[in-house]
């Protein structure tokens, strides 16, 4: 079940972003006077169909992208027997040059609006919330993978590539895609300098467990019947000491609990009581850590008026931490070509369960990376066309249609080649 509503999330998201754009291109072909030949939802051949005025509308077989058809443009369908006649007024060829720009560019431009309106609309709704990077008074812990690029257990981190960094959630993120990635933290009252080799970029988007708040072993609750019961531990005590050594944070007790498993341990608490307390053979003493005091949420919430502002933040902020993951995949020495996914990853970062606040943040990061990688001055896609134009606006000549025929074509095999290595990708991660 969980997969089924997996593949349903994505297949709904997706759908409005394919819609969305292909509307774009749509609304803006029919004001200035383009046909639109063909417009449709989903590839395959339409299980239904319809004609209002001058278009067919239709609805594909295979849940999976879409396309306005321009009369008289050169576009994914190749078609040249209509560009041996000449040329008609509403045809997408005769129109000015600005007017084409803005029919190419329509999709992209409605995918911005779609993402602006969602994160205004879950800014209203839900506000922002996150763990702050400054509520850590114990700093982090790291992995063995951290520990090598020079962290210690403690670190607090105060800046990656002079920006502070306010949700903890962004640390990691911030440390894969900043093109300076020193990154200075306060260790034991004193500010030190890690830099992080570009090479290590590939590894560091790998590591999910590099970093995570530390905090103290105090205890929230204690189970019935367990060794901290009848030691009597309680709600509120904090572990200070194990075995006569002074620790007092989970990552340090944790391990010398599952060396005890099966036995007992010596804990000394805060208030200078030493107790000797049975561990079970998971390593487990029968509590519950006291996490709500040491990690809380920060809200910001938002009224109408605030929540627009707070909508374009979203998406420029964004926009930008794409453009930068772009670079790095065209980086060879980041390795970052090989996280390159396709469909599967794509609904694979869906969750196991609907969310509708987690469904509309996904599906305004998509339409982002959608309108970006739309822009890109590749042949076959909006922002290849629009190069073109671009082009003919400074230079006042127009390639000729072999020309586009041509760049089209090669632009098609380049997005099959670049679709081929993120589903080979997808598939050997599988494995």
């Amino acid at each position: 079940m969980d997969i089924v509503i997996k593949i349903l999330q994505f297949v709904c998201s997706f759908t409005l972003l394919v819609l969305i754009h292909e509307l774009g291109h749509l609304m803006f072909g029919k004001l200035f006077g383009v046909r639109v030949e063909e417009f449709r939802i989903f590839f395959g051949k339409p299980w239904i169909k319809w004609r209002w005025g001058e278009t067919e509308y239709g609805i594909g077989w295979l849940p999976f992208g879409g396309f306005a058809k321009l009369s008289g443009m050169v576009d994914e369908s190749v078609d040249t027997e209509q560009l041996k006649q000449e040329p008609q007024p509403w045809e997408f060829r005769s129109k000015p040059a600005w007017q084409r720009l803005i029919i190419i560019l329509g999709g992209v431009m409605m995918n911005v609006v779609l993402a602006f309106g969602i994160y205004v609309g879950t800014s209203l709704a839900w506000g922002d919330q996150y763990i702050s990077n400054k509520d850590m008074p114990y700093g982090y812990v790291y992995s063995d993978y951290a520990h090598a690029l020079g962290f210690e257990d403690g670190d607090k981190i105060i800046s990656i590539g002079g920006q502070e960094i306010e949700d903890y959630a962004k640390v990691l993120t911030s440390l894969v895609i900043e093109n300076d990635k020193t990154t200075v933290v306060e260790r034991q009252g004193a500010e030190v300098t890690i830099e992080i080799p570009v090479q290590s970029v590939m590894e560091l988007s790998e590591q999910t467990d590099f970093l995570y708040p530390r905090l103290p072993f105090e205890v929230e609750s204690v189970v019935e019947g367990s060794g901290a019961e009848a030691a009597g531990l309680k709600t509120g005590d904090k572990v200070v000491g194990v075995d006569g050594e002074p620790m007092s944070f989970h990552d340090q007790i944790s391990p010398r609990l599952m060396a005890a498993a099966g036995g007992t341990i010596s804990l000394t608490l805060n208030d200078g009581t030493t107790h000797t307390v049975a561990v079970d053979q998971d390593g487990k003493i029968g509590i519950a850590l006291a996490t709500a005091d040491y990690l809380p949420i920060r809200t910001r919430t938002y009224n109408f008026w605030q929540a627009i502002p707070r909508g374009c933040e979203r998406v420029v902020e964004e926009m930008g931490d794409y453009w930068k993951q772009l670079k790095m995949i065209v980086q060879p020495k980041t390795e970052m070509y090989k996280a390159l996914g396709g469909p599967i990853a794509i609904g694979g970062i869906f969750p196991d369960e609907w969310n509708w606040h987690t469904f509309w943040r996904i599906t305004a990061l998509l339409s982002v990376i959608l309108a970006v990688m739309n822009v890109l001055p590749i042949p076959a896609l909006d922002g290849g066309h629009a190069l073109f134009i671009l082009i003919e606006m400074v230079t006042g000549r127009r390639p000729s249609d072999k020309v586009l025929l041509v760049a089209q074509m090669i632009g098609m095999t380049l997005l099959f080649a670049l679709m081929f290595w993120a589903t080979f990708n997808d598939i050997a991660r599988l494995f």
